[in-house]
């Protein structure tokens, strides 16, 4: 059996130096906890929260939980948060460790600039990413989140509003480039700015490329990421068996038996020591 290995396969920068910061934090404490947090998963990896959880770092998951902290260090996830939630974190008086992604923080920049000036914010996204809801935090009144040709159709900004149009830095290229048709072709002054991160848009061209080679597929990542996610959905366009694992727990070695080749690609939130476990056991049993 031939194995390919995506290039692009397992953390990005951003990703790496969100994971980095907190194991920085705990090792700037002596390897022990002492009011360590995370706002919401540092990422969407199971594996990789569970052994920061095991060193005592405390995942907290909503606006009470942190309103109800009054001392401590709060890592800020990579996906960054809104605006209102960094103001609470001041407030309380909590130490601060922003280790959202650059591309995140980059636009995050871009609506409030944009919102200041006026213009209506679309975000084309999954409005229920915590990306998404913290750009849309940072955006302004003005702010729709696009997500369906459906919603673009039905999009309303006002009369003589402009319009600026930013996007989740995980989205499909493709499905960003023909939303971005349907609300340009509307009587709007529209700016686009593609804030796709380029490293989710070579993920996503690498992966469909072998996807289109290969006679099996498997994607590796968390069932909650969102990049993982658009990779399956890409691969199982060009490769009709593709298998959107999480570990090697979840492969079906068995669904591999007659197949010559396998394509392995994985998420931006995936650590590499998960990806070599899956292709030297794919590897070895056949």
């Amino acid at each position: 059996m031939e194995i390919i290995r995506a290039k692009t396969a397992g953390f990005c920068f951003g990703v790496r130096r969100a994971v980095e910061t907190v194991y920085k934090q705990l090792e700037k404490n002596g390897g022990e906890n002492t009011g360590i947090y995370t706002f919401g998963p540092i990422i969407h990896n199971e594996e990789v929260v569970k052994d920061m959880e095991k060193k005592g770092v405390r995942v907290l998951r909503t606006e009470e939980e942190l309103k109800q902290l009054e001392k401590g260090t709060v890592i800020i996830r990579s996906h960054g948060v809104a605006e209102q939630v960094y103001r609470e974190m001041e407030a309380n008086g909590l130490e601060i460790i922003d280790a959202t992604c650059p591309f995140v923080k980059k636009i995050h920049n871009i609506v409030k600039k944009e919102s200041g000036e006026g213009k209506h914010i679309v975000i084309i996204g999954n409005p229920d990413h915590p990306e998404v809801e913290g750009i849309r935090g940072w955006a302004g009144a003005d702010v729709t989140v696009v997500q369906t040709p459906e919603e673009a159709e039905k999009f309303s900004a006002g009369e003589g509003k402009k319009v600026c149009i930013v996007s989740q830095t995980t989205f499909n290229y493709n499905k960003f480039k023909e939303l971005v048709e349907i609300l340009s072709k509307k009587s709007y002054d529209v700016s686009v700015l593609n804030t796709i991160c380029n490293a989710t848009k070579e993920r996503q061209t690498e992966a469909r490329s072998i996807a289109e080679e290969v006679d099996a597929m498997i994607v590796i990542g968390d069932k909650h990421s969102s990049n993982t996610q658009k990779l399956f959905e890409i691969c199982q366009n060009a490769c009709k068996d593709t298998y959107y694992i999480q570990t090697l727990d979840d492969l079906d070695l068995n669904q591999l038996g007659s197949v010559e080749t396998v394509g392995i690609t994985a998420g931006a939130s995936t650590p590499n020591n998960i990806i070599e476990e899956v292709q030297n056991n794919v590897r070895i049993i056949f």
